[in-house]
């Protein structure tokens, strides 16, 4: 299935924390998206930050102003988009089955004292069951010219940049929250606050393909086998990058005991064995996986 959205449909689901952390600022100066934006309540805001730190401050609060001008800007001429799939799937040791195809994982190397090793396949139905499960597929993106306005313009250029990653990442979390709440239905009365959503306190987990619990950037070729991510847009690289850069992909569970992990560092006998249920030769699975060995 296939969404495509107006900008101020998922602005208000932007992580300004994220955003505020790529131009070099902490935590503490991101609050301004969080606060009313009248005068008084600007005033009010930057008076609580010692004075040391006011004109850093007001650089954030200017930073966030000079974003949601661009935000409106934006939304004349752009859009985003979101491409998924729900399928039914089955896990049999660390890989899930989708229709026939294997979809490999690698299991934690590193775990806290007293806790699993925990693998992604975890959290679906085992094979054996004989009972099938399901999992969700997704990417979402923006318009590839979002990326190359202002390029002339170095600081408005680093802008619209940002705020197209931040976009792309927005559009995955509204998309996930319809498909929670409507589509798939696991979670019909769910009412969270943007706040709640950004502290992933719904039920189950949207790991992204590079982040730690799925690390290997090859697995998107898998995805746009399932999805076919060109009907968004977007293409991959030989090494499995996404273009436009602003886009996201990865998988979604619905169980409620999911949570997110790091696979950690992994030994060459895994990365054999990986490397062998991934179909691919050995030497460029290690160049996949290079941070985790």
């Amino acid at each position: 299935m296939i969404k495509h959205y107006r900008i101020h449909e998922v602005s208000e689901y932007i992580n300004w924390l994220y955003f505020f952390h790529a131009w070099g600022f902490q935590p503490r100066y991101a609050a301004i998206a969080n606060i009313h934006g009248c005068d008084a309540c600007r005033a009010l805001w930057l008076a609580n930050f010692p004075e040391n730190e006011r004109a850093k401050a007001a650089e954030a609060m200017q930073l966030f102003k000079e974003a949601n001008r661009m935000l409106i800007q934006l939304d004349a001429d752009y859009q985003t988009h979101a491409i998924f799939r729900l399928m039914e799937a089955n896990s049999e040791e660390n890989d899930l089955w989708l229709e026939g195809i294997r979809f490999p994982f690698l299991r934690q190397q590193t775990a806290k004292e007293g806790e699993p090793y925990l693998c992604l396949s975890d959290f679906i139905r085992p094979l054996s069951s004989g009972i099938p499960d399901k999992i969700g597929l997704f990417a979402t993106s923006v318009d590839a010219g979002m990326e190359t306005l202002y390029a002339n313009d170095t600081y408005q250029h680093l802008l619209v940049q940002t705020l197209a990653d931040r976009l792309a990442e927005a559009t995955a979390e509204k998309m996930h929250e319809t498909i929670r709440k409507e589509i798939w239905g696991y979670a019909p009365d769910e009412a969270l606050s943007i706040h709640q959503l950004h502290n992933e306190e719904f039920q189950g987990i949207r790991p992204a393909v590079g982040y730690p619990s799925l690390p290997d950037q090859s697995v998107n070729f898998l995805l746009d086998e399932l999805l076919d991510m060109q009907q968004i847009g977007i293409q991959l690289t030989e090494n499995g990058m996404m273009q436009p850069h602003a886009s996201v992909s990865g998988l979604m569970f619905a169980h409620p005991a999911s949570r997110y992990f790091s696979v950690g560092k992994i030994d060459e006998q895994q990365l054999k064995d990986y490397a062998t249920r991934r179909g691919l030769p050995l030497d460029v699975m290690r160049k996949y996986l290079g941070a985790n060995i």
